[in-house]
């Protein structure tokens, strides 16, 4: 049974000192950062009627007709996702391995790996796919370069981290046999790393496909554009199909994910 008193964890039964003055400052610093971002309860309130209006609106009938377009550029968002991922997975490896203070050979290059893994993840796609877009023009490819570019920077670093808590007795039993510094990540780091690592393949493969969408904003492939044009048009009967199609997507890719780690696992 749940105990419905609160045990408190001092002798005397009242909150310590510090937990009252911490809980004062979290409070306080979370009201003025309120006031800062202009975070106004009544204003939310009053323009709760402009939501409902919009998304009223697209309780319409669809457009049919736009499906097959619609396919054809969810297929392209798809793709883009998924090239980025594996490319950006084949990249973040070997960065994986130097960012990791217990792999890396040395301090020096462990430090300049993990710079360059903060910097790559720095930006959003968004910013850099504007950066690719004027570099090599509009379409698919500067997205994908973008989502690799930041894909990268993000595995990089959960690879090493995954890495830097591995059991340390398994690592150890393998190099008491005297198995040399490649052998011992092929052979005791990786499989020890890898279910941790491949759930976060997954989700990242499941937010570069949601990125993707939003990469067409700025010209750079994927429904994104249809989405934003559908939305400046007020064309509601192509904007329910693509917001459905969105949807669709990430939920069979979070199906895919959940059971792809629960074999690994």
């Amino acid at each position: 049974m749940i105990p419905w008193k609160w045990r408190l964890p001092t002798r005397h039964g009242f909150v310590p000192l510090s937990w009252g003055l911490g809980l004062i400052l979290l409070l306080g610093a979370l009201g003025s950062t309120a006031v800062l971002i202009e975070l106004d309860v009544l204003r939310f309130l009053k323009s709760s009627g402009n939501f409902w209006q919009f998304f009223g609106q697209l309780l319409t009938m669809p457009d049919w007709t736009y499906i097959p377009k619609l396919l054809l550029k969810m297929l392209e968002t798809i793709e883009m996702g998924i090239v980025s991922t594996a490319i950006a997975l084949l990249f973040s490896l070997p960065l994986g391995v130097l960012a990791a203070r217990n792999t890396s050979p040395h301090l020096v290059l462990y430090h300049c790996i993990r710079n360059v893994l903060n910097l790559m993840r720095a930006l959003p796609e968004l910013v850099w796919a504007l950066v690719f877009v004027s570099a090599v023009g509009l379409g698919p490819l500067p997205g994908v370069m973008a989502l690799i570019f930041v894909t990268t920077g993000f595995l990089g670093k959960f690879l090493a981290e995954s890495i830097e808590v591995v059991d340390v007795n398994g690592v150890t039993g393998v190099k008491s046999t005297g198995a040399g510094w490649l052998q011992t990540l092929t052979f005791a780091v990786f499989p020890l790393a890898l279910p941790d690592f491949i759930g976060t393949v997954l989700y990242i493969l499941d937010h570069n496909v949601r990125a993707a969408t939003i990469l067409g904003l700025v010209g750079a492939g994927g429904i994104g554009y249809e989405l934003v044009m559908s939305m400046r048009l007020f064309n509601y009967g192509r904007l329910i199909l693509i917001v459905a199609a969105i949807y669709i997507v990430v939920t069979i890719l979070d199906r895919f994910s959940d059971v792809i780690r629960s074999r690994v696992i």
